[in-house]
């Protein structure tokens, strides 16, 4: 599953990064970038990881549009409505209200995102209806309206009945948490409870589209709506008064419902704790908190412009104020935009309450992702990106913006994950920094990656809009920088080329093979000419004739015809005449080893038969000399040949063909290993196997084809 969240990821970077420069198609609410990802955490198993990214990315998508910097349209405001229509609905006034506040508008949307991803309620049982107790019997109620229970002291329900009004009330709680109050409606029916069902209705603001003065709507639409039932009125024209009623029952301490939020389902400061009692996770608190300031605002602006026809204020008000000729006046103006601002503080610091909240179910407040969500409402998307920033460098400033430090993250997970085929592109969103980044992955292959799997991660990086000589250059400088943080310095006393040579370290290896990323194009020769002399003349002058030579094998032919600069090309042609001499002249040597070694072995040396009386001691020491040196011998003339395979290419078959000298009974040379602290016959075998394995450095699958192609 991680690989296939890692490809789909990949894949909506890519595809939102080919329509970059159009704004319109990433904000775009079903195929912009924001909702791609949030389509695909979707289509994951059910993670709760996952529900949550998802959720945050829905709800950036929700905000993004009223967050950017451009001008916001033009709307009636609602005493403009009223001076053209004293008659205007209330839902119509509300909606003119929020077109009037950009932050009120935000909330709304917030809060339309907390509905769309509120879990959905289970369904109570069926039930037919209450049971009632007989006249002289305690324990139940014996009415069954429902003000029973707080009427008659000391009754209740019977345990099923009581059972079932919980369920049922935590049903239309989350209805009513989804924004679903038409199911909730539904649902109160059902139950044969249609108080319930008013109640929740009541909360409905009263419009009437046939009468109200809607912008946006053309004449056609009109008249395809004429004919609508919803062009009649609906919702409650006495909401004001209604929401009073609930208030006041909700906070009556003789009702023994009063502590359930449906007692008052329009939420109010007043009723703020019972509504926030029957939160259970940090999404439950963020959406009471946003729904009673979006219910406050929208109250205090409408009773600021004296109500409506159909909804007045009650007579207790004394704060409604007149409809005024005009609403331009500078002054007013001012004070309207100051009165906002003092809002915005209240809500800001409503919100940041809930960055410590305790919950009773679900992730904490401080989970990464409510944090992320709370910051995102807050309209503080930037600073959150640096929040982010300095906690994955736990505390430090890097260059390039904190973009660069949650791409750099999370291309240290894809490395980690193997996922190297996707690297690329990340490291192309990295803009200036995506050269560096990308050759400091490809320095991080190491030895591990062969030269066909370096060529293809280097093609990856043309195949992302990368310069592939630039990225080349870049990897091979920072490997030779690395292999010589760890190799030793050209200090101390002059090495011995005669001497026995070690195999190259693996910061040898990784120097040496660090000339492969500019030897993949004829474009990046002339850096390839100076990274060999680097190389060459560090190797020489440690001493390292052998791996001097395996590097100048694996280096491209054009690089001698290179003839600028005249010094570097000057070098380079010494260091192949130098080889050429040092090659023939090892050649040589070894060749005068080989022979003399291999006479000396057949000739049955110090083999006696001769018998007499003094010739047992005499033959017991010819055998313990052979014993010491004709393994001795065997074994290095085996290293010998096998050291040398990478000069001289034949040489690991001659290393092989002894084998068939040390088998052959007609010199017995296996007689003269013992078990004894000397060379053991084992030690030569581990020996051969190894040169049977270097048989496959060539490439192919038969180790034994180095004896048949030389």
């Amino acid at each position: 599953m991680a690989d296939a969240l890692y490809v789909a990821c990949a894949e909506v970077l890519s595809l939102c990064q080919s329509m970059k420069d159009d704004l319109a198609a990433l904000l775009d609410p079903e195929k912009g970038f924001a909702p791609r990802l949030r389509d695909v955490c979707r289509e994951q198993e059910d993670i709760e990881l996952l529900r949550l990214e998802s959720n945050t990315w829905g709800l950036l998508q929700a905000v993004m549009p009223y967050s950017t910097k451009t001008e916001p349209p033009s709307f009636t405001s609602a005493r403009a409505l009223l001076l053209e229509n004293p008659y205007t609905p209330t839902s119509t006034l509300a909606q003119a209200i929020m077109n009037a506040s950009p932050l009120l508008t935000e909330l709304i949307v917030v809060r339309e995102w907390l509905q769309e991803t509120a879990p959905l309620p289970s369904q109570p049982e069926a039930n037919t209806g209450l049971r009632t107790g007989q006249p002289g019997l305690g324990g139940l109620v014996r009415e069954m309206d429902p003000d029973a229970l707080g009427r008659e002291e000391g009754k209740g329900l019977a345990a099923d009945d009581a059972s079932y009004e919980r369920s049922l009330l935590q049903a239309l709680y989350g209805y009513v948490r989804a924004g679903r109050l038409d199911d909730a409606v539904e649902l109160c029916r059902r139950a044969h409870q249609p108080w319930r069902a008013a109640s929740i209705r009541g909360s409905l603001l009263f419009q009437w589209k046939a009468i109200s003065t809607e912008e946006g709507r053309s004449d056609d639409e009109d008249a395809m709506q004429e004919d609508d039932d919803s062009q009649g009125p609906s919702g409650n024209k006495n909401r004001r008064l209604w929401k009073s009623m609930c208030t006041r029952a909700a906070l009556n301490p003789a009702s023994r419902t009063r502590t359930h939020p449906l007692r008052s389902p329009i939420p109010s400061p007043a009723t703020s704790t019972i509504l926030k009692s029957a939160c259970r996770t940090w999404e439950d608190h963020l959406w009471a908190q946003i729904s009673i300031m979006c219910e406050e605002k929208e109250s205090m602006e409408l009773q600021k412009i004296g109500g409506a026809f159909w909804d007045p204020p009650l007579r207790s008000s004394s704060s409604a104020t007149k409809i005024p000729e005009t609403s331009t006046q500078a002054p007013e103006v001012e004070a309207r935009e100051a009165e906002e601002k003092e809002w915005e503080k209240e809500v800001v610091g409503a919100l940041e309450n809930l960055k410590s909240i305790k919950v009773a179910e679900g992730p904490k407040a401080e989970h990464a992702f409510h944090f992320s969500q709370l910051w995102i409402v807050l309209d503080r998307i930037d600073a959150l990106v640096d929040v982010f920033a300095r906690g994955l460098v736990q505390g430090e400033y890097v260059r390039g913006g904190s973009e660069w430090v949650v791409l750099e993250a999370y291309l240290q997970v894809l490395e980690d994950a193997g996922q190297h085929e996707l690297i690329a592109m990340y490291a192309g969103a990295l803009g200036e920094n995506a050269i560096d980044r990308y050759a400091l992955f490809l320095v991080s292959l190491g030895l591990s990656a062969d030269i066909g799997e370096r060529r293809m991660a280097l093609t990856r990086a043309r195949d992302h809009g990368l310069d592939m000589e630039r990225v080349a250059i870049a990897a091979a400088e920072r490997s030779v920088d690395k292999a010589f943080e760890v190799l030793p310095p050209l200090k101390g006393p002059l090495p011995s080329i005669i001497a026995f040579q070690s195999e190259p370290s693996e910061a040898e290896m990784f120097l040496l093979r660090s000339i492969e990323w500019t030897t993949f194009m004829d474009t990046t020769y002339e850096i390839a000419l100076e990274q060999a002399n680097v190389i060459l003349r560090y190797f020489l002058a440690s001493g390292r004739v052998q791996i001097s030579q395996q590097l100048l094998d694996i280096l491209p032919p054009e690089l001698a015809s290179i003839a600028e600069p005249e010094e570097r090309a000057t070098e380079y042609l010494h260091y192949r005449q130098e080889d050429k001499a040092w090659v023939a002249e090892y050649r040589e040597l070894i060749e005068q080893a080989y022979e003399q070694i291999l006479k000396l072995l057949t000739s049955e040396w110090l083999v006696t038969d001769v018998e007499s009386p003094a010739g047992d001691k005499r033959r017991k020491e010819l055998v313990r000399i052979r014993q010491i040196y004709v393994p001795e011998l065997i074994i290095r003339l085996h290293f010998l040949l096998y050291d040398s395979r990478h000069v001289i290419l034949e040489n690991l078959k001659l290393a092989l063909d002894l084998t068939n000298v040390v088998a052959d009974s007609r010199y017995r040379l296996y007689e003269d290993f013992v078990n004894e602290a000397g060379r053991k016959l084992g030690d030569y075998l581990s020996a051969v196997r190894q040169a049977v394995i270097g048989g496959l450095e060539g490439g192919g699958s038969d180790p034994f084809r180095v004896i048949t192609c030389h």
